[in-house]
């Protein structure tokens, strides 16, 4: 299945993809749109600024899943109500990155649930159980 990572600049997207293609950990900015296999990997300026939102949905035509990624230490609403549903046909699911920074989640759920997401899943920087998780709800 093909997936496509949509999140604020340091939400932890590149950094989920190294992890999930068994790649070494290097901390960069995703400068463009970037495929790595089946997953797409977007700049954090294509969601914090609305004028790329369309680009966000050409992009997603050849997806099977969309992602939305929130940091669980970002208090900052990135994504607005419903946002989903740009995505038309498409599986929207949340997660929520860098766990281990912060132990109660609750207000990030009420973020991505508002969004619009399917499920929501949860990961930290070693928790290879969630990864795990993570890959099979991915395909």
């Amino acid at each position: 299945m093909k997936v496509m990572l949509i999140g604020k600049t340091g939400s932890g997207k590149t950094t989920l993809i190294q992890r999930l293609n068994n790649q070494k950990l290097e901390y960069k900015k995703t400068q463009m749109v970037s495929y790595e296999g089946q997953i797409i990997d977007t700049p954090g300026e294509y969601v914090e600024n609305k004028s790329y939102y369309r680009a966000l949905n050409v992009i997603s035509i050849d997806v099977d899943i969309v992602v939305l990624v929130q940091a669980s230490n970002d208090d900052e609403v990135i994504f607005p109500p419903q946002f989903s549903t740009m995505f038309s046909g498409k599986k929207v699911y949340g997660l929520i990155t860098k766990k281990d920074l912060c132990e109660n989640t609750e207000k990030i759920k009420k973020y991505l649930e508002d969004a619009g997401v399917e499920k929501i899943f949860e990961i930290g920087l070693n928790d290879s159980k969630s990864l795990k998780i993570l890959q099979e709800n991915l395909g």
